[in-house]
């Protein structure tokens, strides 16, 4: 993989890791706005968590990277996105598939994971690039709160 370099968030953290992680996956949306989007098609999706945190866990681990690749890799790996009905909906824009709406879901599901892990870390931003030329980049605005 090449290495890369993303746009950082600042926060006060003591410790902050990063995975990267690819996925293909189809998708399409469901508005007449989007356009060619509208039709099913296909994306190698480029992914990119940071997670930080003050106190790591029993392993000396902030979290283990193969936790975090097996929550968003394998969920979403050659899949169709639209039938994932648990986190996304193809009757309310604001959980259509979009590359927007993807990165909000990933980070929507790493922070359900750490908020059950002892050591309490947090996803402080989510980088999510869909074709070579565009990506999108989510940081959830509580995150704020820990500076």
């Amino acid at each position: 993989m090449i290495q890369q370099i993303y746009p950082s968030v600042q926060h006060s953290f003591q410790y902050e890791l990063n995975k990267d992680m690819q996925f293909a996956a189809a998708h399409s949306i469901p508005a007449e706005e989007a356009g060619h989007c509208a039709r099913v098609h296909g994306h190698t999706y480029f992914a990119n968590v940071t997670i930080a945190g003050d106190e790591l866990d029993s392993s000396g681990f902030l979290v283990n990277f193969a936790a975090v690749k097996k929550l968003i890799h394998n969920r979403f790996d050659h899949t169709y996105l639209n039938d994932h009905t648990d986190v996304f909906d193809n009757n309310d824009p604001n959980r259509f598939p979009t590359t927007e709406v993807v990165a909000r879901t990933i980070y929507e599901i790493v922070q359900a994971f750490l908020d059950e892990t002892p050591n309490k870390a947090t996803c402080v931003q989510v980088f999510l690039r869909e074709t070579p030329t565009s990506y999108c980049i989510y940081r959830p605005k509580k995150a704020a709160s820990h500076d």
